[in-house]
């Protein structure tokens, strides 16, 4: 968050942010229980917690055949069921509370609210819809969309890197906005007992706009990355 640090540890040449590995082994311990809860005991005839699971699962699938058609939706399903997932976890991880010390040091957080975070999360879904790509059509022709016609081969490389941008920067965008005004509220509640009743209301109602943000935002980040990997599989442009 802005005017705030996070603490980190560094193992040889490369240095953790600690708060950023704290909320992210959060976040997959939370779908890990959930799902485990929701899956246990399953039957033919789904009930309770059991249509809630199917239903999310189904939900990725009916998002994203739009894109891929339902046979590649329901190929890739558990990929996008999971990052989906994630995503709905982390984008609202850090509306539920505030954890910083008297130096400014932040330890709770959206995951997703810092950018290079959401980078590092835009070029593994990129990674894998080339990978894809290579090991559906073979690297030959995967290669030759690139460079046909020849005068295209820089755009089409450019191309490659807004992918990438679109995805960190839109997702970072919205997650670290909904975030940083939750804070200016939860300052301006402690200016006076006059302010306090007021930004609670606001904060209510913010947090209320701000969850549905970051579940449009998982949504949105999920429905793109099938828009890609549909242009690798299929080739589209050969």
């Amino acid at each position: 968050m802005e005017g705030t640090a996070a603490p980190t540890i560094t193992l040889g040449p490369v240095t953790f942010d600690v708060t950023m590995v704290i909320v992210t082994m959060v976040t997959i311990t939370i779908i890990f229980l959930l799902v485990f809860w929701a899956s246990r005991s399953m039957t033919l005839k789904p009930k309770g917690k059991q249509n809630v699971l199917e239903y999310v699962y189904e939900l990725t699938i009916n998002f994203t055949k739009g894109n891929l058609g339902d046979a590649e939706s329901r190929r890739y399903s558990l990929y996008f069921f999971v990052l989906f997932l994630f995503l709905l976890v982390a984008n609202n991880l850090g509306l539920m509370t505030k954890l910083e010390s008297s130096e400014g040091v932040n330890f709770w957080t959206s995951p997703t609210s810092n950018m290079a975070y959401d980078f590092g999360l835009a070029i593994m879904a990129v990674v894998f819809c080339h990978v894809e790509g290579i090991r559906r059509r073979g690297f030959k022709n995967y290669l030759k969309a690139f460079v046909t016609p020849w005068a295209m081969a820089p755009m089409n490389i450019l191309e490659e890197v807004t992918n990438v941008a679109s995805l960190a920067l839109r997702l970072y965008g919205n997650i670290f906005a909904g975030e940083i005004l939750v804070t200016l509220l939860v300052q301006m509640s402690q200016k006076s007992a006059f302010a306090y009743p007021i930004a609670f209301l606001l904060n209510v109602i913010w947090t209320g706009f701000s969850v549905f943000i970051s579940c449009l935002q998982a949504y949105v980040f999920v429905m793109l990355v099938s828009m890609y990997l549909n242009k690798k599989i299929q080739g589209e442009g050969e």
